[in-house]
C-alpha cells in the first residue's frame, strides 16, 4: 500500500476527514473536556453533580455532530460560536485587503500576533466569510496540554510548531518538518497561517523575527532555487490584525514589568486564551497586505519587507492616539482613526487600566503607542 502524501507529517499535521469520526467519538468520552463544557453552559452546577450530567452533554454532543463528514462541516459548525462572541465582546470586526486576492490561490499568511487564539480565528472567520477557504495554522506545543486540547486544534486545522525540543540536533530537525509541512500545504493548495515571531508582542512592537524566514527555507536548502526564488514562490501575504482595546494588556504589561523573560506560571495560557476571547477588544479590524512579489534575499531583508507592510496595515484606534500622546506629548497623527476621540465606553475601560502603578502603566501605554510611532517610523516611545 503506497505511503500518504501526508506520512511524513503524521506527529504535527491536522486531523483528515477519515480520522473525523473517531476523534469526535474520543472528545465525547473525555471527562475532563465534559467538565469543562459544562462549567461553561452550567456554572450553577456543584461538582458533585458533574458526573451525573456528563452522560447527557456526551448524548447532546453525539446529536449534534452526526451529520459532520468533513473538517470544513466541524468548522462550519464554530461559526455562529465566532458570530456570538464577535456580538458579544466587540463593537465591530471588519477586514480589508481580500479583494486583492484569490480564493482559490495558496498564501503563506505572516501574521502579527496580539492573541494567543484568536489572531488565527478572526483570520479564519474573514476567510470565511468572504468565500475563500480556511487556513492551516501554525501553533506551538505549549499550547497542547491536553490530549483535547490537541484533537480540539488539530481538528479546526491546526498543525504543531515542536518548540519543546532541545539539543541543536533535535531543534533542527523540528525546524525542518515545520519548514516541509508548510511547503507542502502551499502546494497541496492550503494556506498557512503563522505568527511573525514567536509569543505575543507583549510591547506592541511588531517586528518579524528572521529566525522564521530562515525557518521557511531551511527544508528547501538543498534545493536549485535560491533563498529569494523560495520567498518569491511562498506567496508571502503579511497580515495585520489591531484591536481597539487589548484584553490582555494589563496581563502582559505585569510580565513586562517583572520579568520579560520569565516562564509562564501554570494555567497562564489557558487564562490568557479566555480572557482573549471573552473579555471587550473595542473594534477589531484585519488587513490582509497584497502578496510580497519580491520579498528580499536575506532573512533580514525578507523579515524587513513583512514588518513595513504590517506597520502600514496596522488599523490604528483612538486608543493608540491616546496612548502616543500621552507618552510623547504630541497630537496623534492623522492616521486610520488614531487622532478620533475615544468613544465613552472606551474610555471607561482604558481609564480602568492606569491604576497599578507608573511601571505599569507605562508599559500599557506603550503597547498602545508602539504601533503609532512604527507607522511614522520612529522609535517606540519609552
Amino acid at each position: 500500500m503506497p505511503l500518504s502524501p501526508d506520512a511524513p507529517f503524521e506527529s504535527i499535521r491536522p486531523y483528515s476527514d477519515e480520522e473525523l469520526p473517531g476523534v469526535l467519538a474520543r472528545l465525547r468520552r473525555d471527562p475532563r473536556l465534559l467538565n469543562a463544557m459544562l462549567r461553561f453552559r452550567a456554572p450553577w452546577a456543584p461538582a458533585w453533580l458533574l458526573p451525573v450530567l456528563r452522560p447527557f452533554l456526551s448524548r447532546m454532543l453525539s446529536q449534534r455532530t452526526r451529520h459532520f463528514k468533513t473538517i470544513d462541516d466541524f468548522q462550519a459548525s464554530l461559526e455562529g460560536i465566532v458570530a456570538h462572541m464577535l456580538r458579544s465582546s466587540t463593537d465591530g470586526f471588519s477586514w480589508s485587503g481580500l479583494e486583492a486576492l484569490d480564493p482559490h490561490g495558496a498564501y503563506l499568511f505572516v501574521a502579527n500576533h496580539r492573541d494567543i487564539a484568536l489572531d488565527s480565528i478572526l483570520l479564519n472567520y474573514a476567510l470565511h466569510q468572504a468565500g475563500f477557504p480556511t487556513a492551516r495554522v501554525a501553533i506551538g506545543d505549549n499550547l497542547l496540554s491536553t490530549e483535547a486540547a490537541a484533537d480540539l486544534m488539530r481538528l479546526n486545522k491546526s498543525f504543531i510548531v515542536r518548540r519543546s525540543v532541545t539539543g541543536l540536533r533535535e531543534q533542527l530537525a523540528a525546524f525542518t518538518l515545520t519548514s516541509a509541512y508548510i511547503h507542502h500545504s502551499l502546494e497541496e493548495g492550503a494556506s498557512v497561517w503563522i505568527a511573525q515571531r514567536e509569543g505575543r508582542a507583549k510591547d506592541g512592537q511588531d517586528r518579524t523575527d528572521p529566525a522564521i524566514i530562515k525557518m521557511f527555507f531551511v527544508s528547501q536548502r538543498k534545493g536549485a532555487r535560491s533563498f529569494a526564488e523560495v520567498m518569491r514562490d511562498l506567496s508571502i501575504v503579511p497580515v495585520a490584525v489591531s484591536y481597539e482595546l487589548d484584553p490582555c494588556d494589563v496581563a502582559k504589561a505585569r510580565s513586562l514589568a517583572a520579568d520579560p523573560g520569565a516562564p509562564k506560571a501554570p494555567g497562564q495560557d489557558l487564562q490568557d486564551i479566555i480572557a482573549g476571547i471573552t473579555g471587550p477588544k473595542g473594534r477589531v479590524h484585519l488587513h490582509f497586505g497584497a502578496p510580497l512579489d519580491q520579498p528580499g534575499d536575506t532573512p533580514e531583508a525578507v523579515a524587513s519587507a513583512i514588518d513595513g507592510a504590517i506597520h502600514e496595515g496596522f488599523h490604528l484606534w483612538p486608543t493608540h492616539g491616546e496612548a502616543y500622546g500621552r507618552l510623547t506629548g504630541r497630537d496623534a497623527p492623522p492616521l486610520h482613526d488614531a487622532p478620533g476621540a475615544l468613544k465613552p465606553a472606551v474610555r471607561t475601560a482604558f481609564e480602568a487600566r492606569l491604576g497599578e502603578g507608573e511601571v505599569i502603566d507605562r508599559w500599557v501605554l506603550r503597547q498602545y503607542a508602539a504601533p503609532v510611532a512604527l507607522a511614522l517610523g520612529e522609535a517606540p516611545p519609552v
